[in-house]
């Protein structure tokens, strides 16, 4: 809900390269000021769990609420750096941030959506098909998320796992998490022609069309889902830039898009698709690459130097994969763009 400050003070917030400016009101958090007005700021959970939005203080002083040190460490917060979804300032501030970019927000709208379809692609994974309202628009990017509204008002979270093109449905992969208050329900009373309550469209995951670098894909388990829906969009688009899916699982059945994937890199002649499995038993009868995912792609790209790296799934493969790769692999830090899940209290994609 945008606070009501008419009276209150407002502090200015410029976000440096790309000359941005914003006010934010009293009280108020730099990342939700900077959705209200239309600027496009990094984030995931808006929650103070994941640390996609963490940015360079360049000068003035911010408090933050609570946040994860994981997502913000002492160290880090005492060497300048700020999570603006729990940041409020206490001075004009300037910022610097190379993922904020010319594009401005979408419209978040809340809207009803039908279950239409329910397909199980794995033993604990589902491929939901959600029909929009017909008399209502939803823009939205892809390999941004939604988040449903459950009757409590507990709000869960999941990633388009279709390109906007593909509409006028969303298409969601939801892997069940047993005493998960959304999957459980998912995977037990949930029906087709159920109706559900969403909001979105939320997340800076999105293709930067501004670059003709290659691009590697980093996915792990259901972060596939919006890395799906980038694939479809680039196909769309007729993007041309050399691309590598690297999908991680622990055993070759939680590829559950296996096929799918195979069949869009005959589409794309620029796709090459890796899948890379890290626990398999003796009767997967697994051919392929082995071991951590993030690890796979070290092994084929020592030198990222020129490439740009989206990444989405579990937090401990795209907390190493940034580590690794901009330490190791000399990955520019702004060419990383992630997209990780926390937990089903806060953004999940279970």
């Amino acid at each position: 809900m945008t606070p009501s400050h008419a009276d209150a003070p407002l502090f200015s917030v410029l976000v440096q390269p790309s000359g941005r400016a914003f006010n934010v009101a009293q009280g108020e958090a730099v990342l939700s000021a900077g959705i209200r007005q239309g600027i496009g700021m990094p984030y995931g959970c808006k929650d103070g769990a994941c640390g996609s939005c963490k940015c360079k203080l360049v000068s003035g002083t911010v408090q933050h609420g609570t946040h994860q040190f994981k997502a913000l460490s002492p160290e880090e917060e005492s060497a300048g750096w700020v999570l603006t979804c729990c940041a409020v300032p206490q001075t004009d501030l300037v910022l610097e941030s190379r993922q904020v970019t010319e594009l401005g927000a979408l419209p978040i709208k809340k809207m009803p959506v039908r279950v239409t379809t329910m397909a199980r692609k794995s033993p604990d994974v589902m491929a939901l098909q959600l029909q929009l309202p017909a008399n209502d628009s939803f823009a939205y990017r892809a390999g941004q998320y939604v988040e449903f509204i459950l009757r409590d008002g507990v709000r869960r979270s999941y990633s388009m796992a279709n390109a906007p093109h593909l509409g006028p449905h969303i298409e969601l992969h939801i892997r069940h998490m047993p005493g998960g208050k959304f999957t459980d329900h998912a995977f037990g009373a949930m029906k087709e022609k159920d109706i559900l309550r969403i909001e979105g469209p939320y997340g800076s995951f999105f293709l930067r069309e501004d670059s003709n670098k290659p691009i590697i894909l980093l996915a792990s388990g259901t972060g596939f889902a919006p890395i799906k829906a980038l694939l479809e969009h680039m196909e769309h688009q007729g993007i041309k830039r050399p691309v590598i899916l690297y999908w991680g699982a622990r055993r070759p059945a939680d590829l559950y898009m296996d096929a799918w994937a195979k069949e869009q890199a005959q589409l794309m002649p620029n796709l090459t698709y890796v899948p890379v499995v890290s626990d398999a038993l003796p009767q997967d009868h697994w051919q392929g690459r082995t071991g951590f995912v993030h690890r796979a792609v070290l092994q084929d790209f020592p030198d990222l130097s020129a490439h740009q790296v989206y990444a989405c799934g579990a937090p401990v493969v795209v907390d190493s994969a940034r580590k690794d790769f901009t330490e190791l692999a000399q990955l520019s830090v702004d060419e990383f763009f992630a997209d990780s899940f926390t937990s089903e209290a806060d953004k999940v994609h279970p």
